[in-house]
């Protein structure tokens, strides 16, 4: 039985999601606030599988939710629901940390099969063992759970990025664009192409907010982030990952 946290101030809402829920076999604990989301979240026993969480939310937010669970090294699955789906907030949602987003009003059985998703990688997570490092060659990464460049390890599948021994946690939403640049590694790839391919963004949306994400890979994988190495920027059409560059300038 999985472990839900609702997190929804409309009540009736939250209690039909609750029932719906319930009758699929899960369990479910409902929060009317951020505060108190955070409060069942990050306390010992607050063990929960996957959690549904609103954008508008009296005091804290739901991005401001995620941000700090997601600095308190909490790393379980949100789905944010967000206003009418609006690219602004599916794209701050990501920067916060959040795994997936589903649009208001939705339909039952697309939050059902997102929930779902989202609880078997983190069932997958938990019972596979970290694959051996391997080495692929250009276009065929994708195939590949785990990529290696220069001291750095990507494991695609656990959502860890390993440096010089240390791991850093990603986000989804981090490792799938790492992996959409690793995948292109020398070409070219525009801000348009990772809004649309990665996040399934079609909508007129400032490209600009993908920087933000650029700048937090730059601090991960670059030895020095103000003069990158292996994430470069295109000026005027976007990004272009080198795994293994010579004499590349940004």
């Amino acid at each position: 039985m999985s472990r839900v946290l609702v997190v929804e101030d409309e009540m009736n809402l939250a209690r039909g999601l609750q029932y719906n829920l319930e009758a699929e076999g899960h369990s479910v604990t409902v929060a009317g606030d951020g505060e108190r989301a955070l409060e069942l979240l990050l306390h010992p026993s607050g063990q929960f599988d996957v959690v549904v969480l609103d954008v508008m939310l009296p005091g804290k937010d739901g991005f401001t939710v995620v941000s700090e669970l997601r600095a308190a090294r909490q790393y379980v699955p949100v789905l944010m629901l967000t206003a009418r789906g609006r690219p602004e907030d599916v794209l701050k949602g990501f920067a916060s940390g959040a795994d997936d987003y589903l649009p208001k009003p939705f339909e039952l059985a697309i939050l059902l099969a997102r929930l779902q998703g989202l609880l078997r990688r983190s069932q997958w997570m938990r019972a596979q063992p970290a694959p051996a490092p391997q080495d692929p060659v250009g276009p065929n990464v994708g195939e590949f759970e785990t990529f290696s460049f220069r001291d750095r390890d990507i494991d695609f599948g656990k959502l860890e990025l390993r440096v010089y021994g240390n791991t850093i946690h990603l986000t989804l939403m981090e490792t799938q664009l790492l992996r959409h640049l690793v995948q292109n590694d020398g070409k070219v790839v525009s801000r348009k192409s990772i809004l649309e391919e990665v996040w399934g963004l079609h909508e007129d949306t400032d490209t600009r907010a993908i920087d933000n994400f650029i700048v937090r890979l730059r601090r991960y994988i670059e030895d020095d982030p103000s003069n990158p190495q292996h994430l470069l920027t295109v000026r005027g059409v976007g990004y272009r990952f080198v795994a293994h560059p010579q004499n590349s300038e940004s």
